[in-house]
């Protein structure tokens, strides 16, 4: 089903040995994508999202791999890579990581391709059997060559003025709950996601960029206050411990327990 807000502009199905995948072009308020879904023999389906200039980057691997496949003799069993591993590449897009793997094992060679979120989000992957892998290149650019490879939307002017390196994400543990501190960027800009896990809980909230120096200084602010509250004797505590049974006994009488420091300081 697709999301709300979105748009399919085109779709290309592959059948390749026994898996069928399809290639759907769509837009949303972000921009444009690639979404790659793989279909087993069982009906199991996973999928990726790539951003058309990541599928660009993609593309271009999947000719590397094709022409080191090529070079390959014939499948040996009896001398398998210690890790299966022929080849590997990473691409990296805004928060999202994909790992690229020429693989070999005893069913044959496959190129497996990954999606990671950065800290804690989940993880898919594809596998591609290694002959098929020029039909998938050749789809892919033909719908590059219809749409481009320009990720589009509206101006993303946010991500093309920053060119650095967004900071890694962090996590902490507080009691029973973790929190996770994430950086992202989209066509709105930088924003910071922190996300609460507690069992099978989760919950977060996003705060744009332009927003950050705002939260700091309300922290710092109740930081300090907790701190001068903590530090600073209190007079009501003082009171209490002199006379300590009349206190009790105002303190039963007007508050019912809960308030002896408020009402011996009034």
């Amino acid at each position: 089903m697709a999301q709300q807000g979105e748009q399919e502009l085109a779709t290309k199905m592959l059948q390749i040995q026994h898996k069928r995948f399809y290639l759907d072009v769509k837009q949303n308020r972000r921009g444009r994508f690639i979404k790659v879904a793989e279909v087993g023999a069982a009906g199991r389906k996973s999928r990726l999202l790539l951003a058309m200039s990541t599928a660009s980057e993609f593309r271009d691997h999947l000719t590397a791999f094709s022409e080191l496949y090529a070079s390959l003799g014939p499948p040996n069993p009896d001398n398998l890579p210690e890790d299966g591993k022929l080849k590997s590449e990473v691409m990296v897009k805004d928060n999202r990581r994909y790992y690229l793997d020429l693989k070999e094992n005893n069913r044959g060679r496959f190129l497996r391709v990954s999606q990671t979120i950065s800290r804690g989000g989940p993880r898919s992957q594809i596998a591609i059997p290694a002959q098929g892998m020029i039909e998938f290149r050749d789809a892919l650019t033909d719908l590059l060559e219809e749409f481009g490879t320009d990720d589009g939307g509206r101006e993303d002017t946010a991500v093309t003025n920053f060119k650095g390196e967004l900071p890694e994400g962090r996590h902490m543990r507080i009691d029973n709950k973790k929190f996770y501190f994430d950086i992202g960027q989209n066509n709105l800009g930088i924003y910071m996601r922190i996300s609460e896990v507690k069992s099978n809980f989760r919950s977060s909230i996003t705060i744009p960029e332009k927003s950050w120096a705002r939260f700091r200084d309300v922290f710092t602010d109740y930081v300090e206050k907790m701190s001068e509250a903590t530090d600073k004797p209190s007079s009501g505590a003082t009171t209490s411990g002199s006379q300590s049974g009349d206190t009790s006994a105002t303190t039963g009488s007007s508050s019912g327990g809960g308030g002896g420091a408020a009402g011996g300081s009034k």
